[in-house]
């Protein structure tokens, strides 16, 4: 199965589009997060960024399906249409970025089957695995994409993760000060700030729940869903097959269900027959 290239626009005549680029330049160097204080003085500064970072670590590292969630429509594979931000225009930046912790696979996904990915911010320290970098006993990191949005449109985004209806804007002043806030009860419903970068926050959505505290079991993801994530961190990060595969194939849920040959499988590479 050949890995679809989810653009938005199409490259100008004569030039690479930036996944090919990615292939024959190697990896592409991640952005690092710089630490967050939580303190007012930071915090009151924070609320008053114009912009903020979405870090995106599953399907919508892809950016053609975040399009469809801020200028509404249906992604490719999709089982629902998305209403779209308020303000439909496209992210000013993107960066790819490591965030500290893990992924995991839990519940069941409606629109993929299999397990859903999650963020686990815990799993950094004391969880040693598979780091970024692909070295084992490495602190965990996971790969994500960042876009760079209004706190306006953010706030939509998040909105149509949790099945509600786009057009309030929220408090990001508990997140901003603890680094963690709680909108609801289910998934995607908890508010993370990873760090910060270029002095605006990283934001982004998961579980209540952490990987390890009993609360959901580990599920397997599907091969679609795989598929996808892994050609999102190819396409943002540069990573070979391999490495993507190796990745995914570490993180519990997929772990011990599938293998880094299981998932590269599933991958062609750039001009691949």
């Amino acid at each position: 199965m050949r890995i679809s290239t989810p653009l938005a626009a199409k490259p100008s005549a004569g030039r690479e589009p930036d996944r090919a680029l990615a292939y024959r330049a190697g990896v592409i160097r991640p952005r690092r997060l710089e630490a967050l204080h939580g303190s007012p003085e930071t915090v009151d500064a924070l609320r008053r960024t114009p912009r903020l970072w979405y870090a995106a670590y599953g399907s919508n590292m892809h950016l053609q399906r975040l399009t469809c969630y801020l200028a509404g429509g249906r992604p490719p594979g999709g089982l629902r249409d998305h209403p779209g931000c308020r303000d439909p225009r496209g992210p000013a930046r993107t960066a790819a970025v490591m965030l500290p912790g893990r992924l995991y696979f839990a519940t069941e996904s409606q629109v993929w089957t299999g397990g859903r990915a999650f963020y686990d911010p815990a799993g950094g320290p004391g969880h040693a695995g598979l780091g970024g970098d692909g070295s084992a006993g490495a602190p965990p990191e996971v790969p994500a994409r960042a876009y760079l949005l209004t706190a306006e449109q953010f706030s939509d985004v998040a909105a149509q993760e949790m099945y509600r209806e786009p057009g309030e804007d929220l408090d990001l002043g508990e997140v901003l000060t603890h680094g963690r806030a709680r909108i609801g009860p289910g998934r995607y419903e908890t508010l993370v700030c990873a760090g910060l970068l270029d002095g605006a926050p990283v934001l982004t959505l998961t579980a209540p729940w952490s990987a390890d505290d009993g609360t959901v079991r580990p599920n397997p993801p599907s091969a679609a869903y795989l598929e996808h994530i892994a050609a999102g961190i190819i396409e943002s990060h540069g990573w070979s097959a391999l490495r993507a595969a190796a990745y995914l194939a570490s993180c519990p849920g997929a772990h011990g269900h599938w293998t880094a040959a299981d998932i590269a499988a599933l991958l062609t590479t750039p001009g691949t027959p």
